[in-house]
């Protein structure tokens, strides 16, 4: 018995739409190429004219958390003491170990007292991290910093 080379055509266009359905109907797997974090980080600034400090911190990613310390110096106009609490995200991370680097960053702040601080950074790797939050003390910045984070 012959078959209807029509019919065969349609049932191939059929066939062809319903795994194309099914295909666009599944999860999609997550993509880990470059995933976010999230950072804590506790830490305390000093300077005048040049500025240090110091703090560690917990990046949480991919559910595991990964302390590390920070360390860091200011050029510019720097005066004062402040202790800081910032909390954000770092973005573009494809291995935790690229997290770990120099960051840079120009920026400036003012607290009597108490103040919010905030800070964009980027490393040499692409990580970006975004961070704010509380600081108290007594600080007047307007500078360029680098900051080095060491994983524990």
């Amino acid at each position: 018995m012959p078959q209807n080379p029509e019919r065969c055509a349609y049932l191939l266009r059929l066939m062809a739409m319903l795994l194309l359905a099914f295909g666009l109907a599944a999860p999609a797997e997550p993509s880990f190429a470059q995933a976010a974090g999230h950072v804590s980080v506790k830490i305390l600034k000093a300077g005048l004219l040049v500025g240090g400090g110091a703090g560690r911190g917990v990046l949480t990613y991919r559910g595991k958390t990964y302390p590390f310390k920070i360390t860091g110096l200011s050029f510019g106009i720097t005066a004062g003491v402040t202790v800081g609490r910032l909390d954000g995200w770092a973005s573009d991370i494809s291995d935790v170990s690229d997290f770990a680097g120099t960051y840079s960053s120009v920026g400036g702040g003012f607290a009597l007292v108490g103040g919010v601080n905030g800070v964009h950074l980027r490393n040499e790797k692409g990580v970006t991290m975004v961070l704010q939050g509380p600081k108290a003390g007594l600080e007047l910045a307007a500078n360029i910093s680098q900051i080095t984070i060491a994983l524990r």
